[in-house]
């Protein structure tokens, strides 16, 4: 058995930043992974979805330049895309300079699938370790495949194949329209295959507002998307080089098959229970500083809060600040921002209106179908979609160009609580695309 202070288990985005700082605060720590370090954002999430969408961004915009400043021809070209990923994942998926930059912190690094065994205790292999302080878990998740007939033992794709193939399909199939789903069916249709989204709520981005999803469908035609919602998939079929999904309105055939239908904890795999857990659980509860029992804390995708690479940032900083028993901020989720990156881009903040409605508040709503004078002269549509109770809001949501970036200033106001009627006091740039919040504020009575 093997003495430390803390054990921490899973290093992904909330779990490498844990581990390094209590590391450098000097505490014993032993960081157990079986992946890479960094996890599913590094390697086959954030960062590679987010290049391949800039080079399907850039093949967009050279294909609006007739009408507006001349002719342009765009072919595109996988290649340069499949070697930019590969460049960025350190050579083929390899996680040494993340191991040394932790490792030079002084973390014991212990690669293999950890178990929790006991109190306070972590099996890896043969090595038992013993954690003197406690345990951080932030084993992250793991794609959700549905049950399907037919599925089980067919090579579909899940997001790590969609990232690390090196050829676009002729023609693909996406089961789930949700962020995930819907920024890879734009890509791959961008870059020419034919692609047929399935999503079996009413509309796209089922979490957030129906209208940012309905106006997605919409232009997801543009591309070429065939966009079905609101059907079950009853049954797949794969046949020597392509799959044929059965819904309950006919059929799909496609090349290669997405599954990108949500993500899943597995806390009996972990051995939830020997931390006196509840291992049939979706996620972990926590409290307000990252405890979920004694001499046990959890991080990341596990928690539930939001599977967000800045979630689990914020909740390592509390846990860490916890373990060493200092004064720190308790973590907080009432304005959670969240973006989709497709084109246009679907920023949110906070609560949907039917979160909101459900919450028992009194709810107020407004929204703008324009972008002001910006989105006139990109000719780009989206909206601004604004939730508030008696004084402040709750939540809202951006769909069009640089949404995300126009979503920092609504995420303050959700955050900060800032009164509706303060906000409408402020000056919002002409014309510039967040002047749309202040159409929609007039809109709030």
């Amino acid at each position: 058995m093997e003495e430390v202070d803390v054990v921490v288990l899973g290093l992904g985005p909330g779990g490498e930043k844990a581990a390094g700082r209590l590391a450098g605060a000097g505490l014993v720590v032993a960081g157990v992974e079986g992946e890479l370090i960094g996890g599913e954002c590094a390697y086959w999430g954030c960062v590679p979805s987010k290049m391949m969408i800039r080079a399907a961004d850039v093949l967009a915009e050279g294909r609006r330049i007739p009408g507006m400043a001349g002719d342009s021809t765009v072919t595109p070209d996988w290649a340069p895309v499949a070697r930019r990923i590969r460049e960025e994942a350190t050579d083929f998926w390899n996680d040494k300079v993340a191991a040394d930059r932790l490792v030079g912190k002084g973390m014991i690094l212990v690669r293999g699938r950890g178990r929790i065994t006991g109190e306070r205790e972590v099996t890896v292999g043969t090595r038992v370790l013993r954690a003197r302080r406690g345990i951080v878990i932030a084993t992250g998740s793991s794609p959700a495949v549905p049950p399907v007939a037919g599925l089980a033992g067919t090579p579909y794709w899940t997001n790590r194949d969609a990232m690390e193939t090196e050829r676009v399909p002729e023609s693909l199939v996406v089961l789930g329209g949700g962020a995930i789903g819907a920024e890879l069916a734009q890509v791959y249709a961008r870059f020419g295959a034919r692609v047929t989204l399935i999503e079996s709520a009413g509309t796209l981005l089922p979490q957030e507002e129906p209208e940012a999803g309905e106006l997605l469908a919409k232009l997801f035609a543009g591309d070429g998307i065939t966009v079905a919602t609101g059907t079950e998939v009853t049954r797949v079929d794969h046949h020597g080089s392509a799959f044929t999904v059965m819904t309950e309105e006919g059929s799909h055939r496609g090349e290669r098959l997405l599954v990108a239908t949500g993500r899943r904890c597995d806390l009996a795999a972990i051995g939830a229970a020997a931390a006196g857990l509840d291992e049939s659980a979706n996620a972990v509860e926590v409290d307000e500083r990252m405890r979920a029992a004694e001499g046990v804390w959890a991080v990341g995708d596990v928690t539930g809060k939001g599977p967000f690479t800045h979630v689990a940032i914020h909740q390592a900083t509390v846990a860490v600040a916890d373990i060493l028993g200092e004064d720190g901020p308790a973590a907080e989720y009432h304005a959670i921002p969240r973006v989709t990156f497709t084109d246009p881009e679907v920023g949110a903040v906070g609560l949907t209106e039917r979160q909101a409605r459900e919450e028992g508040m009194t709810v107020r709503t407004a929204m703008t179908p324009a972008l002001s004078g910006r989105g006139w002269i990109h000719g780009a549509e989206g909206l601004v979609k604004l939730v508030a109770d008696e004084h402040a809001l709750v939540g809202a949501t951006c769909v069009g160009p640089y949404a995300g970036e126009v979503l920092g200033v609504l995420t303050l106001a959700v955050h900060a609580r800032v009164p509706v009627e303060r906000l409408r006091t402020m000056l919002y740039a002409y014309p510039t695309f967040h002047r749309a919040v202040e159409d929609a504020l007039k809109g709030l009575k």
